[in-house]
């Protein structure tokens, strides 16, 4: 009898094991994410701040929108040290960023801003394939003082997934920005990919399945010994 009781609660967990592993595999990518900007190469340091703002992803139609903003009083800026790039990514897909504009104000830059393609590696941040650059370099170097935080764009015909991708030294994005707490220039960048919500939803309905199906295997096997 106990041997029983025992096979089907083994039983239990396989199957709840099996769905677990099924549901994570088929879940709908995520249609939003965030990361932080928080690994600094900035020559001198950033001072004792630990973020430096945020990118977020949004699934919109075919394309992803990208909104990469800023905190406390960092502001984008253009420095060799980025390739004289505002905000650097890769794309899997193999295709660039499209209809670039500045935000917090919106046309916050004269002459606007402008995806571009290339071969970027700066800083030792890695290779990168495209980035968003000021149309009119001058109006966005150090000696300017750009005023702006906020840069949104979309990247069409693409995936999040296809976004997030780390380069070859394991970084997502690159920001070149100018720290507001001490004027130093130069790249802070996103180095560690964060799980989907969805998968994360998938893992956690698995394990507490399984812990179900742990507690009603102990129980059964009480009954059985008892009787």
């Amino acid at each position: 009898m106990l041997k029983r009781y025992a096979a089907g609660g083994a039983w239990i967990v396989l199957v709840v094991a099996i769905l677990g592993v099924a549901l994570i595999a088929t879940a709908t990518p995520a249609q939003a994410i965030s990361f932080d900007l928080t690994s600094c190469h900035v020559t001198g340091g950033c001072g004792t701040a630990t973020s430096f703002g945020t990118v977020t992803l949004t699934t919109s139609g075919t394309g992803v929108n990208v909104d990469v903003v800023l905190s406390d009083a960092n502001r984008f800026v253009e420095t060799g040290s980025a390739d004289q790039q505002l905000f650097k990514f890769n794309n899997t897909a193999g295709v660039g960023a499209t209809n670039a504009l500045t935000g917090m104000p919106v046309n916050a830059v004269a002459g606007g801003l402008t995806g571009t393609s290339g071969a970027f590696n700066g800083d030792g941040t890695g290779n990168f394939s495209f980035g968003v650059a000021c149309a009119i370099a001058a109006n966005c170097n150090g000696g300017s003082t750009p005023t702006f935080q906020e840069i949104t764009f979309t990247v069409a015909n693409t995936t999040i997934a296809q976004l997030t991708v780390g380069n070859n030294s394991s970084n997502l994005f690159v920001a070149d920005i100018l720290i507001g707490s001490n004027g130093f220039t130069g790249p802070v960048d996103v180095s560690s990919p964060v799980p989907e919500p969805t998968t994360l939803l998938m893992v956690g309905t698995a394990l507490v399945g399984l812990g179900a199906a742990w507690r009603r295997r102990r129980s059964q096997s009480e009954r059985a010994l008892a009787v």
